[in-house]
């Protein structure tokens, strides 16, 4: 096999809401959503131009940094999505997509590296710029791979869920929120602190585990 970095200038989505900023921001795609965590000092600012772009149905947040699942998947509105460039010539994409500055850094796989250079080429083709970060032959997929989204995310509990849904549904995690925990608990016909017990208990499960994955990845860099 053969592995490529390519990053890629002009092709619009996760890329703009990236330029002029000094946050990064890296996707899972799930095909009906995606799943995107961004840091840096300018975050908020992505996640208001990702919010027009796909909207959001769940965010949470910790130490300046953001993980976000999307209304929709970002992919099905682009006519450029990478994906499309990989399928037409067999290549495959290993996740996350990582974009920042305006670019967007993809790791490319291909049986064959006139692959590669028939990817490089459509996309500059169509007017993108792309720059190859690095190429190489690879016996395995290079260490740190990520795992998959549903890897990440740890099993709740049916109240913990029931509460998390509560809560998405009503808007609790918008901005600002269209509920509150007095309203949720009534919808799940629990007091307020049980409701307030089952969101917590299901925020930091998921949180914990997204983060750990994510210090784990700063602490190998």
């Amino acid at each position: 096999m053969y592995e490529a970095t390519f990053e890629i200038s002009g092709d619009g989505g996760y890329t703009l809401a990236t330029a002029e900023t000094d946050a990064s921001l890296e996707l899972w795609c799930n095909e009906h959503c995606d799943l995107l965590h961004i840091r840096g000092p300018s975050a908020e600012a992505v996640v208001e131009r990702v919010e027009r772009a796909v909207g959001v149905r769940e965010r949470l947040d910790r130490d300046g940094e953001v993980l976000l699942i999307t209304d929709d998947c970002l992919r099905r509105r682009e006519p450029n999505a990478i994906e499309a460039y990989l399928v037409r010539n067999d290549c495959l994409l290993l996740p996350p997509v990582r974009y920042e500055g305006g670019a967007k850094l993809c790791r490319v796989l291909a049986l064959d590296p006139s692959s590669l250079t028939a990817v490089y080429r459509e996309l500059v083709a169509d007017g993108m710029t792309v720059d190859v970060r690095s190429k190489r032959h690879a016996n395995v997929v290079a260490e740190g791979a990520p795992p998959s989204p549903a890897g990440l995310l740890p099993d709740l509990s049916p109240r913990q869920y029931d509460a998390l849904r509560a809560a998405v549904d009503g808007g609790y995690y918008e901005i600002p929120r269209r509920t509150t925990t007095e309203e949720l608990a009534a919808n799940l016909g629990v007091g307020r602190r049980t409701a307030e017990e089952h969101l917590r208990r299901a925020e930091n499960k998921i949180v914990g585990a997204v983060f750990e994955h994510l210090r784990g990845r700063r602490g190998a860099g």
